[in-house]
């Protein structure tokens, strides 16, 4: 038996929950929703507003590093272009791989294998981004033990079922600046940690083969080389490491906490995995809906930079949908909400959705752990 396995079959939590992806309430969803972004003029329309950003982001991140590298004078003109860098990466996160990822850029595959490349050249890895993250997190979702975007243990307490340690009570004050070191684990160790691990909290995970092991090594190779060692031809050793470590920390703050704000706050669900196990088979898009919370619906600078993620409730329903549609199906999704008594959770605006991610914070580090059912 394998260790990935063997962490399955002896989990703390319970037996791995069963989902069932058919029933009225997800019938009705995908009929509506499809009708409506299948209309021609509608996708085409969408799909072009994507790839227009897609440019936009990329000229921004190359003119940032261009200007960082040859045009930063000035300790501030430094600062200002990686921070710029960093927001743009951040965008292309956001906006164009993480699409690509879930083969929602473009309707031909192969141009969505040849975008998520791009998340390798950015620092991570495109192979195990689609088993953390396609997988596990949108299956999943707020479930202990299996959902990684919720495991930081002994770090962090994201959920009830979670041990909770002395020091998570002031988890809601040093988490802040902590985030903002995400990025460089992602673009360090993490990655290999899960691979030579050989398992994503319990569930198993292979060295890639082929074209997917070749663009591992490939990507880490070509982001080091523009992040680091191409600047240190021109740059001393100290100031390249300087402008890498606050460019780090804007692009982890940035990233990790718009993620945050989707799932790991008050009134999102952690359902109890003993519980959903005396269910059957849970119903799958409720649990998504139930889990997940949007916010900020009605800022159009934060819709466009972000990819579309505070509509998180949409993606998790419609992953191959472009983020493009979401502001508009998301009023098909609540009606439907409605008419099935599924709750649907919005934060009016981003500072609403960060307060209730603190709050949920110092919950979690001064709340017991849930018994077991």
């Amino acid at each position: 038996m394998s260790k990935a396995t063997a962490l399955m079959d002896n989990s703390p939590y319970g037996p791995r929950p069963e989902f069932s992806g058919s029933g009225d309430f997800y019938t009705e969803l995908k009929q509506r929703v499809n009708a409506f972004v299948s209309e021609p003029t509608r996708a085409t329309k969408a799909r072009r507003a994507l790839h227009r950003k897609a440019a936009v982001l990329f000229t921004w991140a190359a003119g940032s590093w261009y200007l960082l590298m040859f045009q930063s004078h000035t300790w501030w003109l430094a600062v200002l272009w990686v921070v710029s860098l960093a927001l743009a990466i951040a965008g292309i996160g956001f906006s164009v791989v993480h699409d690509a990822n879930h083969g929602a850029w473009s309707a031909n595959p192969r141009a969505n294998r040849a975008m998520r490349w791009a998340f390798d050249l950015i620092g991570g890895s495109s192979y195990v981004w689609r088993m953390k993250h396609n997988v596990l997190h949108h299956t999943y979702t707020n479930v202990a033990g299996i959902d990684d975007d919720i495991e930081v243990l002994p770090l962090a307490r994201f959920a009830p079922e979670q041990p909770r340690r002395w020091f998570h009570r002031f988890q809601h004050i040093y988490l802040w600046p902590m985030y903002g070191l995400v990025a460089l684990k992602w673009h360090t160790s993490g990655d290999f940690e899960s691979l030579v691990g050989g398992h994503i909290c319990e569930t198993p995970i292979a060295w890639p083969k082929g074209k997917d092991l070749a663009g591992f090594w490939i990507g880490k190779l070509a982001f080091f080389s523009w992040a680091l060692f191409i600047p240190l031809m021109v740059h001393s050793w100290w100031q390249v490491l300087v402008i890498y470590a606050i460019g780090s920390f804007v692009l982890g703050q940035t990233m990790t906490v718009t993620f945050q704000l989707a799932h790991c706050v008050e009134e999102a669900e952690f359902p109890s995995r003993a519980e959903m196990h005396e269910q059957g088979k849970v119903d799958w898009a409720r649990h998504q809906v139930e889990t997940t919370v949007d916010f900020a619906q009605r800022n159009p600078f934060l819709t466009y930079y972000m990819g579309g993620l505070n509509f998180q409730i949409e993606h998790h329903l419609f992953t191959k949908v472009c983020h493009t549609h979401y502001p508009s199906i998301a009023p098909i999704v609540r009606e439907v909400c409605e008419k099935y008594g599924v709750h649907y959770s919005a934060h009016p605006t981003i500072w609403k959705a960060i307060s209730s991610h603190t709050r949920w914070l110092y919950r979690m580090g001064h709340q017991e752990m849930a018994p077991a059912s």
